[in-house]
């Protein structure tokens, strides 16, 4: 078996650590922070400073991917996640009476929690796996690196600034900031090769607490509105908690204006899920959370020539960051891990290897990617033009609104959203076209995007 190097102890890391050692592999984990996330959830949440870390206090999602992996592999982990507070919910349960069960239902379960939850639980699990040793405040500050047959550098262990490690394969799940391809660099590997896709979104997030004797808020209205200039979302999450976000284009004039939290809740309450949402008498748990300048990016460490480095792999951000709009991450992070995990005895510092696993990425990653780059830049153009487009754009809108109604066309909407089947083969489906057609023709007037406020409202909403 082999011994595995885990640059970063984020959600990546920790997983694929913890995956490896239950394949029987031994795992080092090398992170910059100096302690463990704990179970003081409200604490750690909204009083830990993590630079390093920035998503940290941004709301989270486990699509039903990332709940059968937990499930899967990881069961203690996801009772941990439980019994912490974090609440399942199915998609059919939109519907007053759920349609009858079909196979495949069961992966479309999303688990609501903040990310501190499931942080809190692979730290309670890696405390209690023998396999595995936690190096806590001793980031990675270099790499040993020796020649490589047919490639050039292979990466045989890692150095910190209190000594130096060496490991069968080293793992990068340092994220987008981990310094890797610096060091890669600095060893005289090629460059990796880089898609990178703009968004124009920014996101302002505001932390809320249900009422006492409140556990759940309400079924209805759909949880995430988009008009053609911002959308509103509200995020559901653990312990009576929940997030509301706005999101607008980067170059959007009143902008800067929904920092201020008045003004956040007055432009919130003029969609129907932040209405339905604050017009519970929520508690207020945090000023406003702005994050802005996202991209997706796509990072291969494989060219025309081959691998550029073997010995090394990416999981999580470090090979695809996407765009939370679909909240796909932390999905696509813990498949990459599993994948780890399940190969890591398969002569780990070979070119073979390396090879294999960007072919994985690329056959089993990339689509998604992908799709979340289609997705966003329809809304960075829709909120950069202020426009509602036909054609195409109000039949994809028309799909959305038809699955609210009909239980087939939301399974489909939903095995998408959860990815269990990409949107080019689901939403193909003879029966979903037809759906949706007949759902069109009898709305011949459907303007799509049409909730929320007008332009004009939302300046005077943001001026104050």
């Amino acid at each position: 078996m082999a011994h595995v190097l885990v640059i970063g102890g984020g959600v990546a890391g920790a997983a694929t650590a913890l995956l490896a050692a239950r394949r029987g592999h031994t795992a080092e984990v090398f992170e910059r922070d100096t302690r463990a996330p704990g179970t003081a959830l409200d604490r750690d949440f909204f009083g830990w400073r993590r630079p390093t870390v920035p998503q940290a206090a941004q709301p989270h999602v486990l699509l039903g991917a990332a709940r059968n992996v937990l499930r899967g592999d990881l069961p203690d982990v996801h009772e941990e996640m439980l019994r912490l507070g974090a609440r399942e919910r199915h998609e059919l349960d939109w519907f007053d009476v759920r349609p009858p069960a079909r196979p495949g239902d069961e992966d479309l379960v999303m688990l609501q929690a903040r990310r501190i939850v499931l942080e809190s639980a692979l730290a309670t699990a890696l405390r209690a796996e023998p396999g595995v040793v936690v190096r806590y405040g001793e980031p990675v500050t270099g790499l040993i690196t020796a020649p490589s047959e047919g490639v050039g550098i292979q990466v045989t262990g890692v150095t910190t600034e209190i000594g130096s490690y060496p490991g069968d394969l080293i793992v990068d799940a340092g994220g987008r900031r981990g310094g890797t391809e610096r060091r890669l660099a600095e060893a005289g590997c090629r460059p990796p090769v880089v898609e990178r896709h703009r968004t124009g979104i920014a996101y302002f997030c505001r932390w809320y607490r249900l009422p006492a004797g409140r556990d759940e808020g309400p079924r209805r209205p759909w949880a995430v509105t988009g008009g053609p200039f911002a959308g509103c979302a509200v995020f559901p999450a653990d312990n009576r908690v929940f997030a509301v976000t706005l999101f607008v284009h980067t170059a959007d004039s009143t902008r800067a204006a929904l920092r201020d939290p008045a003004v956040f809740e007055a432009a919130a309450r003029a969609f129907p899920p932040g209405a339905a949402w604050l017009g519970l008498g929520a508690e207020p748990l945090s000023g406003v959370l702005a994050t802005a300048s996202l991209d997706n990016r796509w990072s291969a460490l494989v060219d025309e020539a081959g691998p550029v480095v073997t010995g090394l792999v990416p999981v999580g951000d470090s090979i695809t960051h996407t765009n939370p709009t679909l909240g796909q991450g932390t999905s696509l992070a813990l498949w990459a891990a599993r994948r780890v995990a399940r190969t890591a005895h398969r002569d780990p510092g070979s070119a073979r290897y390396a090879a294999d696993h960007h072919a994985w990425a690329e056959h089993t990653l990339k689509p998604w990617f992908d799709f979340q780059v289609v997705a966003d830049a329809a809304i960075g153009e829709r909120f950069a033009t202020r426009a509602v487009r036909g054609g195409t754009a109000r039949e994809v809108s028309a799909l959305f609104d038809c699955a609210l109604e009909d239980p087939e066309v939301m399974r489909a909407r939903a095995r998408v959203r959860h990815l269990a089947e990409l949107p080019g083969r689901a939403y193909a489906d003879p029966e979903i076209r037809g759906r949706v057609a007949r759902w069109l023709a009898a709305r011949p007037h459907y303007a799509p995007n049409a909730l929320g406020p007008d332009r004009e409202e939302w300046e005077k909403l943001t001026a104050g």
